[in-house]
Formats: structure tokens, sequence, C-alpha cells
């Protein structure tokens, strides 16, 4: 009699408290990075390793020291960490939308819009970065979809870098925006929220209650669930994709709404 081969094992759920992984499971193995103002010599070095004591590293072994000009040292430092993380105690934001292919946008749009949807883009203040901005609206896209620009029912209008916040105000008011998506990339003393919370007073400084354009932003430094504190309609992070964006611009401004209006039901 032939023995039944062994299939996969079955694969184990975590608990609530998990520990970081390196050479071995439990371990608590991290690696971190970082820069400090001090010129490369064995003082800097022994301060890297002092920092990563109090950052809870025991041992810790610095494993790269690069001078980075006469007064900064970058180092990357691996050791074990004691601390736990709970499970319990993380806060996920699930998408509250569903995702929709380029044809279900299109008729989306078409049948409950009845006409184009417009969306303006741009990187405001100084922020010199496209790359976001232009894997969500142009039509090469950004991780194998297509950008906004690809949606026939979409009308694109991308104004590109360092767009002053007057401007992208105008340039939405002159091609009625439904939407304004905004880009954020360089984040030096929290740039990205201060020129985020400029355009967002802004637009409703700018229309009247009711008629603002939704107004989303985006950036891999960007907190999820901080559109509210922003003063913006929703915040999207690293890794979007234009289908993501189209998919929520549906739920926002065109699909018909099934749930009743709370504030209506006050009025």
């Amino acid at each position: 009699m032939s023995a039944t081969p062994a299939g996969p094992a079955p694969r184990t759920e975590p608990g609530p408290l998990v520990r970081p992984y390196g050479d071995t499971t439990g371990d608590g193995m991290v690696q971190v990075s970082f820069t400090l103002p001090l010129p490369h010599d064995k003082r800097a070095e022994g301060a890297a390793l002092q920092l990563a004591a109090k950052m809870g590293m025991s041992p810790a072994l610095l494993v790269h020291a690069k001078a980075m000009g006469p007064d900064f040292t970058f180092f990357v430092v691996y050791g074990s960490v004691t601390h736990l993380v709970d499970l319990r105690e993380v806060t996920v934001h699930e998408r509250e939308f569903p995702l929709l292919t380029p044809a279900e946008v299109n008729q989306a749009v078409r049948t409950h819009l009845q006409r184009k949807l417009v969306v303006v883009g741009a990187c405001i203040g100084t922020d010199a970065h496209t790359v976001g901005i232009d894997a969500i609206l142009n039509i090469k896209g950004f991780a194998g979809e297509k950008g906004l620009e690809y949606y026939r029912e979409l009308t694109v209008v991308n104004l590109g870098a360092q767009v002053l916040v007057p401007d992208l105000v105008a340039a939405a008011r002159e091609v009625g925006a439904d939407a304004v998506l905004v880009s954020q990339v360089v984040t030096q003393r929290d740039a990205h929220i201060h020129n985020t919370t400029t355009m967002s007073a802004a637009f409703r400084e700018a229309f009247p209650a009711g008629e603002v354009p939704l107004l989303v932003v985006g950036g891999p430094r960007f907190e999820e669930g901080s559109a509210a504190a922003l003063g913006v309609d929703r915040v999207f992070g690293r890794g979007t994709t234009p289908g993501e964006v189209a998919s929520y611009l549906v739920h926002e401004l065109v699909a018909p709404r099934t749930a009743p209006d709370p504030e209506g039901a006050r009025r």
C-alpha cells in the first residue's frame, strides 16, 4: 500500500500578539536606517548604536555607515527588539466602495450623469513631482491599469507641477470640475499637510456651499482616515491605482444613493 502524499501544512492564523521576524520566528529582528548630524567617525558610529539601544534594540549591530557630506552620516542598524504588536489595537480603513472596470465606470457616468465627468489634477505648491498625478491621470496609467484619460466618459485636465492654489481654483471653475485631484510627494516640514489645508480652504471660500468640487488628495505620506482633518473628501495613500480613483469618483458623484440621507431625514 502506497502512502498518501502529505499535503501542505494548514496555515495558522497569527495570535493577537506578534513580534518582528528576522532569522527565526519571534526573534524580534528589525532593520532601521537614519541620519545623524555628525561627520563619519568612530564617535558617530557609537552615537548610532546608542540611539539604537534607546530605541529598544538589544543587541544592535551597525551594518552600514556612509558619510553624507562633511557633517552628516547615514546608518543602517540591525538588531532585536522586545516590543510586541497587539493586532487587536490595529485600525484598518477598509475601502467603502466596489472596484469597477473602465467599462462599468463609463456606463455609470453615461447612464446616471448623462454628461462627461470633469476631473482636474495637479501638484500644488513647490511640489514638482508629477509621477503620482501622472500615474492616475495619464493614459499609460500605473500597475497595469490605464489612467483616467483612458475613460471615454471622463474629461481630464492635468495642470502638471508647481500649480498655485489660486490657479487651481480658477481652472476648476473654468472647466466646471466635478472633482479635483491633488498629488503631494514633497513632505519636508509637513509641506503636504500645509498645502492641502490651504487648498481646501481656498476652494470652500471660492465656491458656494454645496458646489465645491470633490476634493481628493494622494501621496505616500498621507495617513488613511485623515481626510476630515485636512478638509478634503478623500485621501489616497501609496499604491493607489487609477481604477480605485475612478471607482471612488463613481461612488461619490455618479452612482445613485440607496441609503437614506440622514441630513435630509431631519429636514
